[in-house]
């Protein structure tokens, strides 16, 4: 990471604890909702640049593990809120809306569908990858809309958000620290994982596969690897949501939803660290100020990607940084 990337990092890390901290200032509790929602969809990013990035796995099934994040919140919450454990036999498991156990066991329940989705994935490469990470999506958004224990294609409301000990949840920038800290545990996980030694394995299968397997590197393991920790990410930041928002409906698993966490990666600039979260930032900002002009803004969001696909293949990090990631 060269010295300009490293600043516009930390100006981006910066800016984003700086917007609402003046939204607090200002009594504009809708701003730090606004900046709330750019944190969790950086965070979900965040899961899949790891495996895009730096893995070179084009995954348009993502979405699945953030549904899943999000309806294991949505589905412990409910069973706490209405008294009902979640089963009897052969023990009993209970609700509960204390957010730790929540993270928990959403990102056990997210890995663990990356590990079988995954090990079947990752058996296919190209465009055949591709398709069967959106058909693995697919089947869990249709298996959520019929499944009218826990909403069906209505969804399920959390009426209260959950609770984190010391911490009153309700308060947008209380709520909006704990997802601004969690961001930083997975960029700082990702760093850390980028320049460790499995990091740099993952990195060279993904740049030349005949010549890894030629020193000894077996690349199926370490994309295996690399997809379930990333499918973990993206089903903590399901979680963030399913609690922002206090609902969770099958659109969390939609391939709409996936295209979405791949075009924040893709603006912000894939393989760069700090790449989703400019991605999502001006997602959002382009959705606050295009979509108030027009109700067709996904138009202008269409051509922008264009140009950076075409003239700014490092995305924004990228173009402002002036260096290519991906040969790194």
């Amino acid at each position: 990471m060269g010295r300009r990337e490293l600043l516009m990092n930390t100006v981006l890390a910066l800016g984003l604890l700086a917007v609402p901290l003046w939204a607090y200032a200002s009594d504009e509790p809708y701003i730090i909702t606004l900046t709330t929602r750019v944190t969790i969809l950086a965070l979900a990013g965040v899961g899949l640049n790891l495996a895009l990035g730096l893995g070179g796995l084009v995954s348009l099934g993502h979405a699945m593990f953030f549904g899943i994040g999000g309806y294991a919140a949505g589905i412990l919450a409910s069973h706490a809120q209405s008294y009902t454990p979640l089963m009897e036999s052969p023990f009993l498991i209970e609700g509960t809306q204390f957010m730790p156990v929540i993270w928990i066991v959403a990102l056990i329940a997210a890995a663990l569908a990356a590990v079988v989705t995954g090990a079947l994935s990752l058996r296919t490469s190209g465009v055949y990858f591709i398709m069967i990470t959106l058909a693995f999506g697919q089947m869990f958004y249709y298996f959520t809309i019929s499944w009218p224990a826990y909403g069906g294609e209505d969804g399920l409301s959390i009426y209260v958000r959950d609770r984190f000990p010391g911490l009153n949840t309700l308060d947008p920038i209380q709520f909006f620290a704990i997802t601004y800290v969690m961001l930083g545990l997975a960029l700082f996980i990702v760093a850390r994982i980028t320049r460790s030694g499995f990091g740099l394995a993952l990195n060279a299968a993904r740049q030349n596969e005949a010549r890894s397997r030629a020193v000894g590197i077996e690349p199926y393991r370490l994309r295996l690897a690399a997809f379930v920790i990333s499918g973990a990410i993206t089903g903590l930041a399901g979680a963030l949501f399913a609690d922002l928002n206090r609902f969770v409906s099958p659109a969390m698993f939609s391939w709409q939803t996936s295209g979405e966490i791949m075009v924040f990666v893709i603006l912000g600039g894939v393989a760069r660290l700090f790449g989703p979260v400019a991605g999502a930032a001006l997602f959002i900002l382009l959705e606050e100020i295009l979509g108030g002009v027009s109700d067709y803004w996904h138009i202008y969001l269409g051509f922008l990607l264009l140009l950076v696909v075409l003239f700014a293949r490092g995305g924004l990090i990228g173009l402002l940084a002036g260096e290519d990631k991906r040969d790194d």
